[in-house]
């Protein structure tokens, strides 16, 4: 009998050519059939019977991990934020968790810079203007000079940093783990974290969501940003307490925000969206054909390993 391998992924964020690693391996492939991530009751059928599983966007509960047991091996990750997974729940059922660490760090820094420009020059309000048939011209600021925060160094944070070197900007970081290359490189230097919120004309998060970080741009943090300073968000939507950033926008605490995250997605009824001085993105960081490729791969890489007998390169959990 085939092994199975449900990929969770909607069509246009699947890699043909991860299939094609599973398709030589002789297993079955179960695909997501809608474009949307699937649903908990719908996972709950489809992972029955499955062996390995790489996770897009869907929330892989503890009862979908319970419903895979005991012939699910391995949930491959697409991506590396896995807090979508219980952990817990597969340590408990022996099943490994593994992340594609690097392989979509371009495809979101560049989104990250994208977003720091739209806010700076205000293309997207100017966009609209011109659509409803005005002509106003914005005025914006030039990156050169401006002071460039970075929540989170890591493979992300990291090419964020290249990026903003390149614009003439000064990057001020704050990480656990200091990475020296990029103080040599790039100039960057290393602060406490309400130092680096205070002094940044642009911040913007790169941290994972835990519990150390859930919540950490809050109404005291966004108080001691400048008036004239934006937040970027291209992580995660937990990083931000909403409410918290929308009183800050409204009462002129900060000029404005990006946010490609959200901690409801799609946001529903949020008064973010009521406000001229946010641009918004889909949760669209990782969705170059360069990153769906890559991490595909990885992830493919990943279940195959596992399913074989060997230890996985990238694994989260301590089996």
């Amino acid at each position: 009998m085939k092994k199975k391998v449900l990929i969770g992924s909607r069509e246009r964020s699947r890699s043909l050519e991860a299939m094609r690693i599973l398709n030589a391996q002789g297993y079955e492939l179960v695909l997501n059939p809608y474009d949307r991530a699937l649903t908990e009751d719908e996972l709950l059928e489809m992972i029955k019977g499955v062996e390995g599983m790489i996770a897009g966007s869907e929330k892989v509960t503890a009862a979908v991990i319970a419903a895979g047991a005991p012939t699910l091996k391995v949930i491959a990750k697409q991506g590396v934020g896995y807090n979508t997974i219980n952990v817990d729940a597969a340590k408990e059922h022996g099943v490994a968790v593994t992340i594609t660490p690097g392989a979509n760090s371009k495809s979101v820094a560049d989104l990250a810079m994208g977003l720091i420009m739209a806010a700076a020059r205000q293309i997207p309000q100017m966009d609209l203007s011109i659509r409803n048939g005005g002509w106003y011209r914005h005025t914006g600021v030039e990156l050169g000079g401006e002071v460039l925060g970075i929540i989170g160094m890591g493979n992300i944070g990291g090419e964020v940093a290249k990026r903003a070197y390149g614009f003439g900007m000064k990057i001020l970081a704050y990480d656990v783990y200091p990475r020296q290359e990029f103080i040599d490189n790039y100039g960057v230097t290393y602060l406490p974290l309400d130092e680096v919120f205070a002094k940044a004309d642009f911040v913007s998060l790169h941290a994972p969501a835990m519990a150390q970080t859930v919540g950490m741009v809050n109404i005291e943090r966004l108080s001691k940003m400048k008036k004239t300073s934006y937040i970027i968000n291209t992580a995660r939507g937990e990083l931000i307490v909403e409410d918290d950033l929308y009183k800050a926008l409204t009462q002129g605490l900060i000029a404005g925000a990006a946010l490609d995250v959200f901690a409801q997605e799609p946001p529903k009824d949020s008064p973010l969206m009521e406000l001229k001085n946010v641009v918004f993105t889909s949760h669209a960081g990782a969705y170059t054909n360069e990153a769906i490729v890559g991490a595909g791969v990885m992830a493919a890489e990943e279940v195959v390993r596992v399913l074989s007998g060997s230890e996985p390169k990238y694994s989260v959990v301590k089996l």
